[in-house]
């Protein structure tokens, strides 16, 4: 089955496919600096939560490995001048946050380990391959666990695109319906268009279309229509950051689509790795949303659709903890009170030492 390739490290430097092309060109870009990955990442060249942290993580390695620095110290100076170039690019994706601070975990293990600079530069390099690879893993894992709770036939639903391109593995949510798929449950993916940027349409409708799944798009307002007819066995989205209570950041125009499925008796689940999880904050009143550029709502690709007048883009919005049935991660599957649930996967996520050896 095809999977998409967001990112990859190369001996030229970091390769993006540009999600802003997509579906009508497949064109990818090297990127040597970290500016240009940071840049990248603002700009939307990739985007969803996992892939985000893994394109940070390899910003940081770039940036370390073509310093001219010539003692830790100043190393570790730099090291931090890039990490916060790159934590400043999308805030509500806790993946991105998760991925610098693990980096500056090893920077930190890797210059107690030696004086060498190059060696330092050689493990930096490889941590970030690391979670690349760990992201590849982890998508199949949760695939795997959310598979379980989709019907045996008949539609489901997701929102956005969290699928490989958001991951850079084969998918959270898109990963669970693939592995459902691949086990001979005969699913129809209903695709809401996700505006203003599309991912449903440009994104997710590309790559089950690649991947031989059966799918219909639908417009962002007919998703009422299609929960309430009867249809839809389930619904699974992605996550950009899980609260300690549960309560979710996904795409905008999610959490309507919650409340309709708790209506309606659709059981609405969310795939997303434990590195979403941010136990730090109780609820998700304190999750940041991104307001992003009121022309990506005025004008579709370039061109304006609406008179010149004020508008809102909240990039995210907050799905509360009730309206959730279950969370598929890598470790198991999270359920109410997610105070708990969330709390017992997230002490068993520290596996990267074994990962390294």
């Amino acid at each position: 089955m095809y999977v998409a390739q967001p990112i990859k490290w190369t001996e030229h430097g970091v390769v993006m496919l540009d999600q802003r092309r997509l579906p009508a060109e497949e064109i990818s870009y090297t990127y040597t600096d970290y500016r240009e990955v940071a840049k990248a990442i603002r700009e939307m060249v990739i985007r969803g939560a996992p892939a985000i942290g893994v394109a940070a993580a390899m910003g940081v390695a770039l940036g370390v490995l073509h310093s001219s620095a010539k003692s830790k110290e100043t190393l570790q100076r730099e090291l931090a001048e890039v990490c916060a170039a790159l934590a400043e690019t999308r805030p509500t994706a806790v993946d991105l946050t998760w991925a610098l601070e693990r980096m500056c975990v090893r920077f930190a293990e890797l210059s107690n380990e030696t004086p060498d600079i190059e060696k330092i530069k050689k493990g930096m390099v490889e941590e970030a391959k690391l979670i690349h690879h760990e992201k590849k893993s982890t998508d199949e894992a949760i695939g795997r666990f959310g598979a379980e709770f989709m019907p045996r036939e008949g539609q489901v639903m997701t929102q956005c695109n969290a699928g490989a391109l958001a991951t850079a593995g084969i998918g959270t949510a898109l990963g669970v319906i693939r592995v459902a798929f691949e086990q001979g449950r005969k699913l129809h993916v209903l695709v809401p268009e996700t505006r203003p940027y599309l991912q449903g349409a440009r994104l997710t409708a590309w790559e089950l279309h690649k991947g031989g799944i059966p799918l219909t798009l639908i417009t962002d307002n007919m998703a009422g229509h299609f929960l309430k007819s009867g249809k839809v066995g389930a619904i699974v989205t992605g996550a950009d950051r899980i609260a300690a209570n549960g309560d979710t950041a996904n795409k905008i125009g999610t959490y309507q689509i919650a409340v309709l499925a708790k209506e309606n008796n659709v059981p609405f689940y969310i795939a997303a790795p434990v590195s979403t999880f941010d136990l730090s904050i109780p609820d998700g009143e304190h999750i940041p949303i991104e307001e992003r550029s009121a022309d990506e709502v005025t004008h579709l690709q370039g061109v304006r659709i609406a008179p010149d007048v004020h508008a809102a883009h909240p990039a995210f919005d907050v799905t509360p903890a009730r309206y959730i049935a279950a969370i598929f991660t890598e470790r198991g599957v999270a359920r109410a009170p997610y105070i708990d649930s969330l709390r017992s996967l997230a002490a068993s996520r520290d596996t990267v030492a074994t990962a390294r050896s």
